[in-house]
């Protein structure tokens, strides 16, 4: 038996605010029990649901030297789908309306602590992991802290990490004297082949530097960031790295995505009878949304955060031109404000064929899933998406931009191959994304078999974290030996 441990900043269902939740509350109940002990350590919220505060039991606690004091550690654990997780519990630094804050300072010396703290309880919850798999920025120290103190004490000894990679752009950035200060790391670690990067210290270098491994969440954006433009001032050192570093798409949940059980939606169906049945929930999202009925008309979905990141500048470019079509569109996000104001401009001003939900809805993502034809995702960057992987699943054509994982896991409609799970474009241009929606248009109207054959495609494509965790296996067991 293999012990992993996953440490990361957030989990599904205790707390989550994007695809990492999704990541780490899945993959470690797809890894082979019969192998592997995978057991998960986040912050303890205060912010979490009281219904899974409620299920949390009090394990230990211990006093920690931390910045300088001694620092109250509390640990819990509660068991979730076969899966133990542990918290760490600290009010002054988990406490708060919400998980992460603004006070980028704050928000280091938070993580350190919580890094430290990880490593601090393993003794104590008498879990020794042959291998820790660590997620973004947050986790980044963990790495060096076990290089730096940790090293010495036989219980440490030899445990192998990992540093995932979901999100480049966040990489725990502060001046080096005060992150020095919090840390208590030595001068030896703030060099330039370590955590400094462009006269800063930066958590995630950290992790980069010291982890046995890298891994980030799709093959297409692990190439990518070894690029300038990807790169996000890291791609030196991840070519530096690059044959330790590799890229393993994200999965779903197939058990919570199924349009067979799916309990938020009006009408069930699978791949066999979606012909029939799927229009059924159209019907269904565009009274509840006060949209023209009609059954015939090409209704595109967005799910997503309103940001230039999801290529909502290209959108907001030919948004006009795209509602002369014959289209209904509907959103739900939340981000930019002159993203949440053009929907809304545009919902008034062509009424019963824009919807604009301006919040987010769990429920209400899984309804314009299962009820719309086509999904629109043109991001600048997507190291995996899950909503194209979600998009698929019930059977809603993606329409995507060539980036990270949409490139991975979207392949684009070849007619004269009869290929093909959706359509997508290259080139981060309002224009050739629009050309690449009225062809998805001329297929759905004109060449409705062929749709369907798409539509039978995409369903049948698998995504679940089975096929990922795999993958995930393979590398854990070329670490560990």
């Amino acid at each position: 038996m293999k012990n992993i441990l996953f440490v990361a900043s957030e989990s599904v269902p205790f707390i989550k605010t994007g695809g990492l939740a999704d990541v780490v509350g899945s993959l470690p109940k797809d890894l082979d029990k019969e192998y592997y002990d995978v057991r998960v350590i986040l912050p303890k919220y205060t912010c979490m649901k009281q219904e899974w505060k409620d299920k949390l039991q009090y394990k230990a606690h211990f006093y920690m030297d931390f910045h300088w004091r001694n620092v109250y550690v509390g640990i819990l654990e509660a068991e979730y789908d076969g899966v133990k997780f542990y918290f760490i519990d600290n009010e002054g630094y988990f406490g708060g309306f919400r998980p992460y804050g603004d006070d980028v300072l704050y928000e280091v010396e938070k993580f350190a602590f919580f890094s430290k703290a990880a490593l601090s309880a393993l003794p104590i919850i008498g879990f020794r992991p042959e291998l820790i798999h660590c997620h973004d920025w947050q986790t980044g120290l963990i790495p060096v802290y076990l290089h730096e103190r940790f090293q010495g004490n036989e219980f440490f000894h030899n445990i192998k990490t990992v540093m995932t990679i979901h999100n480049l752009k966040f990489q725990g950035k502060w001046n080096v004297k005060d992150v020095k200060d919090i840390t208590g790391l030595s001068d030896y670690y703030f060099a330039p082949d370590k955590l400094e990067a462009y006269k800063d210290a930066n958590l995630l270098k950290g992790g980069l530097v010291y982890a046995d491994a890298i891994t980030t969440v799709s093959s297409t954006y692990a190439e990518e960031i070894k690029t300038d433009f990807y790169g996000e001032g890291l791609n030196g050192l991840l070519n530096a790295r690059s044959n330790d570093l590799r890229g393993i798409v994200n999965g779903i949940d197939y058990d919570t995505f199924n349009p067979e059980t799916d309990t938020y939606i009006a009408n069930h169906y699978n791949a066999i009878n979606f012909r029939k049945e799927k229009i059924k929930n159209k019907r269904a999202l565009q009274e509840e949304l006060g949209l023209i009925k009609d059954d015939k008309v090409f209704m595109i979905g967005i799910v997503s955060r309103l940001t230039d990141q999801k290529g909502f500048d290209l959108i907001a470019y030919v948004m006009d031109e795209l509602c002369q079509d014959n289209v209904q569109i509907v959103v739900l996000g939340t981000g930019e404000e002159q993203y949440e104001n053009m929907f809304r401009h545009f919902e008034w001003k062509y009424g019963g064929r824009v919807s604009a939900n301006i919040h987010y809805s769990e429920e209400k993502s899984h309804k314009i899933y299962a009820s719309c034809d086509a999904f629109l995702m043109p991001s600048l960057f997507e190291p995996c998406g899950l909503s194209q992987l979600m998009a698929l699943r019930y059977g809603t054509v993606p329409i995507v931009r060539e980036t990270g994982g949409l490139k991975d896991t979207v392949e684009p409609y070849n007619e004269y191959e009869n290929k093909g799970t959706g359509f997508s474009f290259t080139n981060y241009n309002a224009h050739e994304m629009l050309a690449t929606i009225r062809y998805a248009e001329q297929i759905y109207y004109d060449k409705k078999r062929e749709w369907n054959k798409i539509v039978d495609r995409a369903m049948a494509a698998d995504f679940s974290w089975k096929v990922s965790a795999s993958k995930y296996q393979e590398m854990y067991d070329w670490l560990i030996g």
